[in-house]
């Protein structure tokens, strides 16, 4: 086999598997390494061997989008079956649905207003001196006003962000909607369901070709580029360059597993908004497969803090410091030849799982495309910054 058709995929997630299976399905002999001992990245589940649970290993993930041809994608490597997250939290001994709605309203206030009655109220209530919110506090107050900010998004984000909310960015919040009916889906997408055997299932069967190798327990450095054609790198983008900037700022999540015989708490995703509360969230894992049933339950109580060096990266912070260290490896990056840096750690970005397949997909087939007619591959199909 020639060097020019050997492709090296860094990362087994699901960039990388879908790149690999892109390249592959033309021809290319493609290595795909990855530090873990499983695929799937952090979306990996698997069975609790005492209770037969599907585990989301690195906490939930469910799989939402508008995007057909990534539904049709997934299909075709797993079966997913109908799934709507349905999420509630604790918030001074209560317990309301998220996102905030029209039963949100009416139960926190003890009012019974009807869909007009509870815009006018919320805007009432919304601090209209604020023109443009420029973080994440004002974003709040200007929408729902102090008291709903302060029952449900003041305490949960001080603590999963670990700093005060007027820190952060007004984009953050723009993410999590206010419904004046009483829909209580946490995703609008026309298309949403979790992988019948799970995603590390889904990413088996992605990877599941014959011009595919897959080297588990194996980390990268530079020197292994020798001899491909190109690589795909997923993993950190500043471990790329071995941190010689300084490292990028991430949230980690530390989990207390536990079980439980019967039904701990009816419902996969119980939020706690008080700040006395050490923990942002419980997930018990028995409901995100609600097909199935078990008598015995699998929970985790999921604690968010700053990353350090020896700790899996979740979620980027992407503040003002973090930004300027940014330009600094990108700029770094983009002076690399014959390297594309992809999916959530490659460019530093938090990206749902359905845009981050969709972000592999059209990098596979800009390579394609570029190898077709002796173009060059950018370092980011979307740039970080």
């Amino acid at each position: 086999m020639r060097a020019k058709d050997r492709i090296l995929v860094v990362g087994a997630g699901l960039s990388g598997a879908v790149i690999a299976r892109e390249l592959a399905q033309e021809g290319f002999q493609v290595e795909v390494i990855d530090a873990r001992d499983h695929v799937a990245g952090n979306c990996h589940t698997q069975r609790d061997p005492d209770t037969g649970v599907m585990v989301h290993v690195y906490g939930p993930h469910i799989f939402h989008t508008d995007d057909m041809e990534v539904w049709d994608y997934v299909n075709g490597f797993q079966t997913f079956r109908p799934y709507k997250n349905r999420v509630k939290t604790v918030s001074g001994g209560q317990v309301y649905s998220l996102p905030i709605n029209l039963h949100t309203i009416n139960q926190f206030f003890g009012t019974c207003f009807r869909p007009d009655e509870a815009r006018a109220f919320v805007e009432a209530q919304a601090d209209t001196s604020i023109t443009e919110p420029r973080t994440f506090e004002e974003q709040a107050l200007r929408f729902v006003g102090r008291d709903l900010y302060a029952a449900f998004f003041e305490g949960y984000t001080r603590k999963q962000w670990g700093c005060p909310p007027a820190d952060l960015p007004a984009a953050i919040l723009k993410r999590l909607p206010v419904r004046f009916n009483y829909e209580d889906d946490y995703f609008s997408h026309a298309h949403q369901g979790m992988p019948e055997d799970g995603y590390t299932a889904m990413v088996d069967n992605i990877l599941d070709h014959p011009d595919i190798t897959v080297k588990l327990k194996t980390r990268f450095d530079r020197t292994q580029s020798d001899g491909f054609a190109h690589v795909f790198y997923s993993g950190p983008l500043d471990g790329y360059f071995d941190y010689g900037h300084g490292r990028l700022g991430y949230r980690t999540l530390d989990f207390e597993r536990f079980t439980h015989q019967g039904d701990y708490q009816g419902c996969a995703v119980m939020n706690y908004a008080d700040l006395a509360v050490p923990y942002t969230r419980i997930t018990e894992h028995k409901h995100f497969s609600p097909w199935e049933a078990h008598e015995g339950s699998v929970c985790y109580r999921e604690f968010s803090r700053a990353c350090g060096p020896d700790d899996i990266p979740y979620y980027p912070i992407r503040l003002v410091e973090e930004k300027a260290l940014l330009a600094d490896y990108a700029a770094l990056a983009e002076r690399e030849t014959d390297v594309t840096f992809v999916g959530r750690l490659g460019t530093y970005r938090y990206l749902d799982m359905d845009v981050t397949i969709r972000e592999a997909l059209d990098t596979a087939r800009l390579y394609l495309e570029r190898r077709a007619t002796g173009g060059v591959m950018p370092a980011f199909l979307h740039a970080p910054l």
